[in-house]
């Protein structure tokens, strides 16, 4: 007798839109859906091929990767439903500067994302939203569900619209609310940008694979974060300045990025189920 195909759940969380929370603090606690978290993805499809449930719940934070992974996955599952967060481009894109600066990146934010030019650090295409629609809708045969980060301010009905989605139950008592991370001071991400900038300036070494990386970042991560910490204790105007992004570069990113934003939100009105 052959085995029945399961119905398959796959969020693809960008950075910075609250993949993490969900991860550690909603999806382990779903029930009548198999959860498989993030530290098994790479082993997902082995799980699902020899598993027994007849759902799965897969999530994966992406990036600039976006695209190797989607196609991975859905090269064996191309019938899986896809969960994908969205965040308006200027605060996602500055909340990715600033997780940048915390891990050691000196320069301004204007070198960081160049709506412009496009010589920045981080390639202006990534914050075309409509482009990873399009990458879903290459790998999938289903419409995805889009969710907005904005939403989150009513925690309980978010939570609820990717639960009925799944077809799956929580507790309420189970799932914390709580931000997973709270946000690093603006005078803290200063301090080790001032450090990278005037004390030591030179490129921190990767590894071979991501191990090595993480065994060579650990005394850096370390060093940053006793600066952060140190910070605290700074007057704020020893350390600040001028604002760590200024307002008008984040006005040139949302006008940039206006149209594909629409865009967004008119595919969601016209594609997402009505939960």
């Amino acid at each position: 007798m052959s085995k029945q195909k399961p119905e398959i759940y796959f969020h693809v969380g960008l950075g910075k839109t609250a993949s993490t929370y969900l991860q550690h603090s909603v999806f382990p606690y779903f029930k009548d859906i198999k959860y498989i978290p993030t530290n098994q993805y790479k082993k997902s499809l082995g799980i699902i091929e020899k598993g027994k449930d007849t759902k799965y719940l897969v999530s994966r934070e992406f990036d600039r990767q976006f695209e190797d992974e989607v196609s991975w996955f859905c090269s064996v599952h191309p019938d899986a439903h896809i969960i994908v967060v969205f965040r308006r481009q200027d605060k996602w894109i500055a909340s990715q500067y600033k997780r940048h600066v915390k891990g050691g990146f000196y320069k301004e934010f204007a070198d960081f994302i160049d709506v412009e030019h496009n010589n920045g650090f981080w390639d202006r295409k990534e914050m075309i939203f409509m482009d990873k629609i399009r990458i879903i809708e290459k790998y999938s045969t289903q419409k995805p569900l889009i969710l907005f980060h904005e939403d989150l301010s009513a925690p309980y009905k978010f939570i609820d619209l990717i639960a009925r989605y799944c077809g799956a139950t929580y507790s309420k008592k189970a799932v914390s609310v709580r931000p997973r991370h709270t946000a690093w001071k603006e005078k803290q991400l200063h301090a080790v940008k001032f450090f990278r900038k005037h004390v030591y300036s030179g490129q921190i070494k990767g590894g071979k694979n991501r191990w090595e990386t993480w065994l060579y970042f650990r005394p850096w991560w370390l060093l940053f974060h006793m600066i952060m910490y140190f910070a605290v204790l700074l007057p704020r105007k020893w350390v600040i300045r001028n604002p760590l992004i200024q307002k008008s570069d984040l006005d040139k990113v949302r006008e940039w990025t206006n149209k594909d934003w629409e865009s967004l939100k008119d595919y969601a009105n016209k594609n997402n189920p009505r939960l």
